[in-house]
């Protein structure tokens, strides 16, 4: 419950730094610039879905990250449509990978490394099961 007034007062901290800096009109532009990104995002949360099933498919990620990846994509959104510039700063991060993968590290570490040659370990699981074997016909009929 204290980080929720901690965060409010920052929020009003910030907003009125950054709204009394830049205008009251560049103040209403970005909140509706921030939302309709927001709301992009939200609508177009499919592709970013398929990309983190793509990572979890060649073992980049695992379940728990994609969950928290997909969780920090949704939380930004939302929060880039709620109006304030902290809670737009921290909703812009949050649509950067790189920010959350290494928010999403720091707290679970994987020791595998990225398998993105699929293919390539599907052939070479095939080869070694197999005997290679050259079978010659001779063919010996006396004249």
């Amino acid at each position: 419950m204290i980080y929720f007034f901690i965060y409010l007062f920052l929020e009003v901290l910030v907003s009125v730094n950054i709204s009394s800096a830049i205008g009251g009109l560049a103040t209403f532009f970005e909140i509706l610039l921030s939302a309709f990104i927001g709301i992009t995002i939200l609508v177009n949360f499919r592709a970013t879905l398929i990309e983190n099933m793509t990572a979890v498919s060649y073992n980049c990620i695992d379940l728990e990250q994609f969950q928290k990846l997909n969780l920090f994509t949704l939380f930004g959104a939302i929060l880039l449509i709620i109006p304030g510039f902290l809670t737009d700063i921290l909703g812009a991060l949050m649509q950067f990978s790189v920010f959350t993968s290494m928010i999403v590290n720091r707290y679970n570490v994987k020791s595998s490394q990225c398998n993105t040659s699929f293919e390539e370990e599907n052939i070479l699981k095939k080869d070694s099961d197999v005997i290679d074997v050259e079978i010659i016909e001779h063919n010996t009929t006396a004249k």
